[in-house]
């Protein structure tokens, strides 16, 4: 069984309080992008994990897709399998691919043994794997609140316009991300402030991890200033990682200074 596992980006991000358990209470939007990994799932005598493409750190009791075979295993004694993950979504970068690793594993896990689960039975398996692991089990958009996890369809679509996404070769943890938050109130409900014209969103929508980050690694405000300079509507840090995203009525070319950078372009469907 192979499956396509997609990113996504966040348009808006704002932290509103800390939480009593350590996390933040946050409010975002999480939009499907179709940039992938491929992620191909078999039987096997016992269980084996292996990639390709970009390095993955860390042991396999770390990662997620491991994780998300046991979770489910222990539950319904599913077989052993053999996971394979070609990894293109860059880690750390904001764009969710490890928690849709999790989540695809899930999903695939299920179809593949034909347990008796909808995605939304998935859900609180997913919510256990990390925080946006539950929204790649939504085919829509979703607005997250809570941790991030506590997801409402939303209406709002980026059908028909052009994106160009940037990882400029460096993540950032979440706990870099996090660690000179002041959580404020959010300005305004967000799915509402996404219904306003498009032109509207550079002053009304924001990522709260920005103003932080971008003193720190300056390369990243310059990024999106080019963006806006190449004429995006709307550009953005893509969660708590380095990603940066421009959105275009047309489509455009990478500034040649971007040619070392990691980019992914195209029309979102």
């Amino acid at each position: 069984m192979v499956l396509f596992p997609n990113a996504k980006i966040n348009l808006g991000l704002f932290i509103t309080k800390k939480r009593m358990d350590g996390f933040h209470e946050l409010e975002t939007c999480f939009f499907h992008i179709p940039w992938s990994d491929v992620l191909e799932i078999t039987p096997a005598e016992s269980f084996q994990f292996s990639s390709s493409g970009l390095p993955i750190s860390g042991e396999i009791q770390d990662n997620l897709c491991y994780k998300a075979f046991v979770i489910l295993s222990k539950e319904y004694k599913i077989p052993n399998v053999h996971i394979h993950l070609h990894k293109i979504i860059p880690m750390g970068a904001g764009m969710g691919g490890g928690s849709s690793d999790a989540a695809f594993t899930l999903m695939g896990l299920r179809d593949l043994f034909e347990l008796p689960l909808t995605n939304h039975d998935l859900i609180p398996y997913a919510q256990k794997l990390g925080s946006d692991c539950a929204f790649f089990l939504h085919k829509h958009a979703q607005f997250g609140t809570g941790k991030g996890d506590v997801l409402t369809p939303i209406e709002t679509s980026l059908s028909g316009l052009y994106a160009l996404i940037l990882y400029p070769n460096f993540g950032i943890s979440t706990q870099k991300a996090y660690a000179g938050i002041q959580p404020n109130p959010a300005p305004g409900f967000l799915p509402d402030l996404l219904e306003m014209p498009l032109s509207t969103w550079k002053d009304t929508i924001k990522n709260d991890f920005e103003k932080n980050l971008f003193i720190e690694f300056p390369l990243l405000a310059e990024i999106k200033q080019n963006m806006y300079d190449l004429g995006a509507i709307y550009a953005a840090m893509s969660g708590s990682g380095s990603t940066i995203f421009g959105l275009f009525e047309n489509e455009v070319s990478p500034k040649d200074s971007w040619a070392n950078f990691v980019t992914w372009e195209g029309l979102i469907p």
